[in-house]
């Protein structure tokens, strides 16, 4: 004998439920949460940092090269604005190896993250190749005169070579730094102040300083800029 119409209809529905209550995670359906836990949400993206930014813009002296990660010089210049409630996020901008040359070909990423101050440490590799001097200054200037129009502070890291590229060609590439500060009005960070021959702030290279070395470098470089803060 044939059903009726609407008992087909309801046959038909209680299939549909039953089939859809036996998928599983298998079968493409997702499982509802268990009682009283809560649905799972993706983490919300991290808040970008509003601190105004201090970058370190230099080679491997700002890079930490040589060092655990965490105990560069920028790294415990954090600290000591932290101490100081000072609020402002330290960048390290350094590369390894840079040259003045490589620092000018890589300006518009620095210009790029609005620094309230630039710590401009660069130079050291182009004393250690022997580069011609003058080559040195002129990309330091152009940098400065790069950075100044962005509303960055610039500071500038005076920079030495070891005694064996003896004292008049040293001499020369200490004053480039010396001469720039003074013709654009900018800090000058004693760098490698009492410093040299100190073991236990250098790595045995002679070039790079140690942990403890950084913490020093750090120190000087937060004296520095400390005046040109806002608090």
């Amino acid at each position: 004998m044939a059903r009726p119409e609407g008992a087909v209809r309801v046959a038909g529905c209680l299939l549909a439920v039953f089939a859809l209550l036996g998928c599983g995670p298998d079968r493409g359906v997702e499982p509802a949460p268990a009682a009283g836990e809560a649905p799972s949400l993706a983490p919300p993206a991290a808040a970008a940092d509003p601190r105004p930014a201090i970058v370190a813009f230099g080679d491997s002296l700002s890079a930490g090269f040589g060092v655990p990660v965490g105990q560069s010089y920028p790294d415990f210049l954090q600290q000591r604005l932290d101490e100081a409630g000072l609020r402002y996020r330290v960048v390290n901008a350094g590369v390894s190896g840079d040259t003045t040359s490589g620092g000018l070909s890589r300006i518009e990423s620095i210009i790029a993250m609005k620094p309230a101050l630039v710590v401009l440490e660069l130079g050291g590799n182009d004393g250690l190749r022997g580069l011609p001097i003058e080559s040195t200054r002129a990309n330091l200037e152009r940098i400065v005169t790069a950075l100044k129009p962005s509303g960055a502070v610039v500071v500038l890291a005076g920079m030495t070579l070891p005694p064996n590229y003896g004292a008049e060609y040293i001499g020369r590439f200490e004053r480039v730094y010396k001469d720039l500060a003074a013709k654009h009005g900018l800090a000058l960070v004693p760098f490698f102040e009492g410093m040299a021959g100190r073991g236990d702030l250098m790595q045995p290279d002679g070039i790079h300083f140690s942990v403890e070395g950084n913490r020093v470098v750090a120190g000087q470089v937060f004296r520095t800029i400390e005046p040109l803060l806002k608090r």
